[in-house]
């Protein structure tokens, strides 16, 4: 089962991909383009990711409840959320532009704030997915034991 930071995390990486693309093209403008929107889905995801975090930890405490595990969770979250705070400010700025061209797409994406919430969001991703192959593997586990 897909969780809700692990869209969240979809959702902006799908915005950095895009970004990628449209810096590379030399447009002065986004005009014509689907630039705004993916900058303000990935905004709403990045707004997000405190309360998706906060359910991420409340799992990992019925998972595992060894405090020392989730108290590396709620760590990793808190520098999670600042990161998110800063990648935000610089995103936020960048839409109220009136126009955005390649130039400050490349500026964006060079951005040391947004690869801190990039690389955040890889590790995230990564450790949820590896939990949830674990959790397949012991469900599948469990009903070939069964029959």
């Amino acid at each position: 089962m897909v969780t809700e930071i692990q869209k969240q995390c979809e959702t902006i990486e799908e915005c950095y991909e895009f970004t990628l693309s449209f810096a590379a093209r030399g447009l002065a403008s986004e005009e014509g383009s689907e630039l705004r929107a993916h900058l303000t889905r990935a905004i709403a995801a990045m707004r997000g990711l405190e309360l998706s975090s906060a359910e991420s930890i409340g799992q990992e405490k019925l998972a595992a409840p060894d405090k020392c595990r989730v108290d590396k969770y709620q760590a990793f979250f808190a520098v999670l959320k600042r990161d998110a705070e800063s990648a935000l400010a610089a995103m936020e700025l960048v839409l109220a532009q009136p126009r955005i061209g390649s130039q400050l797409i490349d500026n964006l994406n060079a951005s040391i704030h947004l690869r801190a919430l990039l690389a955040d969001l890889f590790l995230v991703t990564e450790i949820l997915d590896a939990q949830q192959t674990r959790a397949n593997a012991v469900a599948a586990n469990g009903a070939i034991g069964e029959h």
